[in-house]
């Protein structure tokens, strides 16, 4: 019984100091000068031109300790698409493809966030695009979490790729002559708010 009573006070100090070992979720705010959006596709086979998406925003929060309550919520400015090629540009702004006059925005919104391993995750969520939504897995690697030596805010760096099918989205031109499967490749740095 003294034995009981000596363990006691460490049980319930030990119950009261759980919770607070659990560092808790951080939220992050990405930085659109340290975010880019790359999309890919086929053309006929002979080359994979590339897309640049500008000044995309969002938010990202990130538990270490529970990857699982992970979540990303992000807003791609469609009407600052660039392909490098003006006439293209022009053309992937109307409305035969993305129709930046009446879907501005895309939007990508995290349903779950699965830990692989080694800084790893797959990021599960709804990519919204020209009104319609499908579901997306995007294949992330945390490159770093740490304070940021310029902001010195703590930050948080992460890669990740993913494929769409664009005729999903009505994006069907030339399919298939050119390729229906879109690769998108995103780098960002988020810092915490």
């Amino acid at each position: 019984m003294n034995n009981v009573k000596k363990l006691l006070p460490l049980l319930v100090l030990s119950t009261l100091w759980a919770p607070l070992t659990h560092a808790a979720p951080v939220s992050y705010q990405l930085n659109p000068e340290h975010t880019s959006v790359v999309v890919a596709w086929n053309h006929f086979g002979f080359s994979h031109p590339t897309a640049y998406i500008a000044n995309t925003t969002g938010t990202l929060v990130f538990d270490k300790a529970q990857p699982e309550k992970s979540k990303v919520d992000v807003t791609l400015p469609i009407t600052q698409i660039d392909s490098h090629v003006p006439a293209l540009t022009k053309e992937f702004k109307g409305a035969d493809y993305f129709d930046i006059a009446k879907y501005p925005t895309a939007t990508f919104h995290s349903t779950r966030v699965t830990a692989k391993g080694d800084n790893k995750f797959d990021v599960e969520g709804n990519l919204t695009l020209k009104g319609i939504t499908k579901p997306v897995t995007l294949h992330a690697t945390l490159n770093k979490q740490a304070e940021h030596p310029m902001v010195k805010k703590e930050a948080i760096g992460f890669d990740a790729t993913g494929t769409i099918k664009r005729s999903d989205f009505k994006l069907d031109k030339y399919v298939p002559a050119v390729g229906d499967d879109v690769t998108l490749t995103l780098s960002t740095e988020a810092y915490a708010k």
